[in-house]
């Protein structure tokens, strides 16, 4: 199974204008980070974790020729907002692209997106098949999706666990049973937003924290806004066996 990370930043605490920042100046490109996801590849597939509004920039960097599934950890914009372009895969593949969501994400899809499921349908839109999802178990081609509920302040939002690779945005708390389906894994993936505490994401402290009480063998922090700093400063401080990810980096399982 290979994981590339699609992008690792955040809407929060970007800025919207001409920012003279030290990481908005940084000519390092693991310092350019655009909105969260990831791309997991196995058995000749491969799924989307979210598509927010950088979808199409990260596919095409990453010459991404087909796209099989995208499964959706909740509908806020910034992990959203880029389904739209799934309709180039449409073309591509001549076939619409399963979505696996839960019925909360599916109502803001249809929302967002109510041209694509009119009865009249304008020629080219997004084709999609929305599969409902739960906290339960699912098989995806094959491959077991456990979903691991967490809460982003009081909003549920899914994580998943792929075999031993379990990735999580968008919280700041798990609860206990929650936690058991994590632990142990290879590798987590895990939002590490800044250094300072914030009422709906892990702190970095916070982050490394629940990395060792689930004893991951190794742990990447994504979802990482401006403020956390420089990425090679940031990864000087972290233990061994813990790393920020970066836009393009890949792994395999």
């Amino acid at each position: 199974m290979k994981i590339t990370f699609l992008g690792t930043g955040t809407s929060q605490g970007v800025p919207i204008i001409a920012c003279d920042c030290v990481v908005c100046q940084s000519l390092n490109t693991k310092d350019k980070r655009l909105r969260s996801s990831v791309l997991v590849e196995f058995d000749n597939n491969k799924i989307v974790i979210d598509t927010g509004p950088d979808f199409r920039q990260q596919m095409l960097r990453e010459k991404v020729d087909r796209l099989d599934a995208v499964i959706f950890t909740h509908a806020h914009r910034d992990h959203l907002a880029g389904l739209d372009d799934i309709r180039g895969f449409n073309f591509k593949m001549k076939k619409s692209i399963d979505v696996y969501c839960t019925d909360y994400v599916e109502q803001a899809i249809r929302r967002e997106f109510f041209y694509a499921f009119e009865e009249q349908k304008y020629p080219g839109v997004p084709e999609m098949n929305i599969v409902n999802i739960s906290d339960l178990p699912f098989i995806l081609f094959g491959k077991k999706i456990i979903p691991v509920k967490v809460f982003h302040h009081k909003l549920p939002v899914l994580g998943f666990r792929i075999h031993d690779f379990v990735y999580i945005t968008d919280a700041n708390k798990i609860d206990e049973d929650e936690k058991k389906k994590i632990k142990g894994c290879k590798v987590l993936v895990l939002n590490a937003l800044r250094k300072s505490d914030h009422i709906s994401h892990f702190s970095l402290q916070q982050a490394i924290d629940l990395a060792n009480e689930l004893e991951a063998e190794y742990t990447y922090f994504t979802h990482i806004s401006h403020q956390l700093g420089l990425h090679d400063e940031v990864e000087m401080e972290l233990p061994s066996n813990m790393h920020l990810s970066y836009d393009g980096l890949s792994l395999n399982l």
